[in-house]
């Protein structure tokens, strides 16, 4: 008997997806080229799912490729979002430096409801001098000593602040001078400077896992608050302390 069956042809759409998933998934960890990669993925995911309702309705074969298209487009886009996010935190942590993860402070009230053990977020509030703040790359900072009323050679007035760092990570990490600004109370921020008569003086460098340093940063005027910054990129300082 003549066989009259005709076997109907593949999707060329859902082959089109497919073509276009794989291609998206091979790119979907590059930066900058997964933004097309993106898009790629979804036109690859509209053309699937068209040639998947086209096997459906007895159109066209390949139903089997087009769901496999549409697994590796749905794939893709989660890829590239997720790669965006991580580079994003990575340029985010390049830009910004590490974050304060945890405050130590000193003079806590006796008032106080927190508990000694609960991790405080530094970087919106002020903090009393002689708090420290671990940062998210293992170093701790604080500000221990303020002298006000100094005088430099030409008559400024000047404000000393003893800072220390301790490096509690595993590797060398840096600290400089500048890492630190002080703030008037009208609320404008200026770089440690010149003092003719200062001692034991921050400069910069670098400090082994274990390490801590000590020294004085000096501001010309009086200053309401310390800030550091973990970064001169920084838009924001990672923490600041308040000067009575």
């Amino acid at each position: 008997m003549e066989n009259n069956q005709v076997k109907q042809p593949r999707s060329g759409i859902a082959i089109a997806g497919l073509v276009l998933g794989i291609i998206a998934l091979l790119t979907s960890l590059l930066p900058i080229i997964n933004n097309v990669s993106f898009f790629m993925a979804l036109v690859g995911a509209v053309l699937a799912i068209a040639g998947l309702v086209s096997c459906l309705c007895g159109k066209r074969a390949g139903k089997g490729l087009a769901i496999a298209a549409i697994v590796v487009n749905i794939v893709s886009v989660a890829a590239v979002l997720g790669s965006q996010s991580m580079y994003s935190a990575a340029i985010d942590d390049a830009v910004n430096g590490p974050k304060a993860v945890q405050s130590s402070k000193d003079d806590a009230s006796e008032d106080d409801d927190s508990s000694d053990d609960e991790p405080t977020s530094s970087a919106d509030e002020k903090l009393a001098v002689g708090a420290s703040v671990e940062l998210s790359n293992g170093m701790t900072v604080s500000v221990d000593e303020v002298t006000p009323g100094l005088t430099n050679y030409d008559g400024t007035a000047m404000t000393g602040v003893r800072v220390t760092y301790t490096n509690n990570s595993d590797e060398k990490l840096s600290f400089n001078s500048y890492d630190w600004k002080g703030e008037s109370a009208n609320g404008v921020q200026g770089d440690n400077t010149y003092y003719s008569e200062a001692t034991e003086e921050l400069s910069f460098g670098d400090l082994s896992a274990g390490g801590t340093v000590s020294g004085y940063v000096y501001f010309e005027g009086d200053v309401s608050s310390i800030l550091y910054y973990s970064s001169p990129f920084a838009d924001k300082p990672a923490a600041t302390w308040a000067i009575a």
